[in-house]
């Protein structure tokens, strides 16, 4: 009796996880992939955490909307500059000195959390502390994608960097409600900090000689204005930014409607958050898993993911008790993650590799930089007209922009094509 020494071929399965996970198979990425999943798993405590300890020390919407104000403010103000900055520097190097900073800030809330009496001015000063390094770190993390894998494995890292996000969110959330009503919230914050040693870590363990690096680009003037004119001159850009307005303004900001429309509109308790928030987070890494196997990258994308988002929103914000919520939030974790996931892609797959940095990081602008605005606005509606307004508000604006999109992709784009061609392989980084 003789076997064959020769491997079975693999299934469709089998097939179906080599091509969901094809990008793990580089040695940096994976490091990049491993440290960034612990990282952004403790950083959903300190958000979770933060946001819960300032509503039970303030008990008002407009509280919460202000500190998210605080946490991304700067965003508005300093990311243009941070993505020209980005797209001319050591992004490795870079990355250590700004994860090294969000690190000591996570455990300077960990020593204002454990005093008996938090000064909720404090408070809001470390989140902006911390606002200011994303502002420069948000840019340098995401362009970094591209010089870890070659080009035809970058619609799938760009895809599995924002599974990595949402498979936080499950973890996140849960962690931080059980360690806020068993330790405290220091202890969210503290284990934050010890996370990112993780990140560091990783970053030390790469490789240069295996990055896909590309000539620096130069400092010039006008390197913001450039970065204006490129996103105008290329209407699938323009298209979804211009949806990005008003969504990250009033649809996106979970960390703010959330919260009050479980604890207001529910009855339910911190415990209660953030389980829905693990459950909307299941949603978004099933359907971000998905998309990592289907690249699903163009304009077309963007707005069927905001049209599902919109019509998600709007039938959560009517379900009557926790357990109507729970299928609800799960359907617009699915949404989200199919929005947001198109609407970075299509910047990271079709656009210029030398402008990375600066377009991702004016969509930051345009979507976390809104918070500000859209936080405090929110928060407000909440107080003065029940939590249930701005969930119902968010979802009619995702659909209005949705409908914008449909309409201005058939009058300025037509057909879907790239920017232009992908970068030979070995040039593909920003």
């Amino acid at each position: 009796m003789t076997t064959s020494a020769e491997p079975h071929p693999p299934g469709r399965l089998g097939r179906a996880a080599r091509s969901t996970f094809q990008s793990l198979r580089h040695r940096n990425y994976r490091l990049f992939f491993t440290g960034q999943l612990i990282s952004n798993t403790g950083n959903w405590l300190t958000i979770v955490a933060l946001t819960l300890l300032v509503l039970n020390l303030t008990h008002s919407g407009v509280a919460v909307g202000f500190l998210s104000a605080c946490q991304f403010g700067p965003i508005l103000f300093l990311s243009a500059w941070a993505g020209a900055v980005a797209d001319r520097s050591d992004k490795r190097r870079m990355l250590l000195f700004t994860q090294s900073g969000e690190m000591l800030q996570s455990f300077g809330l960990a020593i204002l959390a454990a005093m008996p009496h938090p000064p909720v001015g404090a408070l809001y000063g470390l989140a902006a502390v911390g606002g200011v390094l994303l502002a420069f770190d948000n840019p340098l993390r995401r362009s970094f994608v591209s010089e870890m894998v070659p080009a035809e494995d970058l619609p799938n890292a760009v895809v599995l960097y924002s599974t990595i996000v949402n498979v936080s969110r499950v973890f996140g959330p849960a962690l931080a409600g059980l360690l806020v009503v068993t330790l405290g919230y220091g202890w969210s914050f503290a284990i934050d900090g010890v996370t990112y040693v993780a990140v560091l870590v990783c970053l030390v363990m790469m490789r240069a000689d295996e990055l896909f690096l590309r000539p620096r680009t130069p400092r010039t003037n006008g390197e913001v204005r450039a970065g204006l004119r490129y996103v105008r001159s290329y209407p699938p850009l323009w298209i979804s930014f211009a949806m990005l307005a008003a969504i990250g303004t009033l649809s996106y900001n979970f960390t703010v409607t959330l919260p009050l429309f479980v604890t207001d509109a529910l009855g339910g308790s911190d415990g209660t958050f953030t389980v829905l928030y693990s459950i909307y987070s299941v949603g978004a890494v099933i359907c971000s898993l998905v998309v990592a196997n289907r690249a699903l990258v163009h304009l077309r994308h963007i707005v069927v993911g905001a049209a599902a988002l919109g019509a998600t929103m709007l039938l959560l914000g009517v379900v009557p008790g926790v357990g109507g919520a729970v299928p609800a939030v799960f359907l617009v974790g699915i949404a989200s993650i199919l929005y947001m996931t198109a609407t970075t892609a299509i910047i990271q797959v079709e656009g210029k590799p030398e402008m990375h940095g600066r377009v991702l990081a004016l969509q930051s602008v345009i979507f976390i930089g809104t918070t500000p605005i859209g936080g405090p606005l929110l928060g407000l509606l909440a107080d003065s007209l029940g939590s249930r307004t701005p969930i119902v508000i968010g979802g009619i604006v995702a659909l209005l922009a949705a409908a914008f999109g449909a309409w201005a992709s058939r009058r300025y784009v037509g057909e879907p094509e790239p920017v232009c061609d992908p970068a030979p392989v070995g040039m593909e980084g920003t």
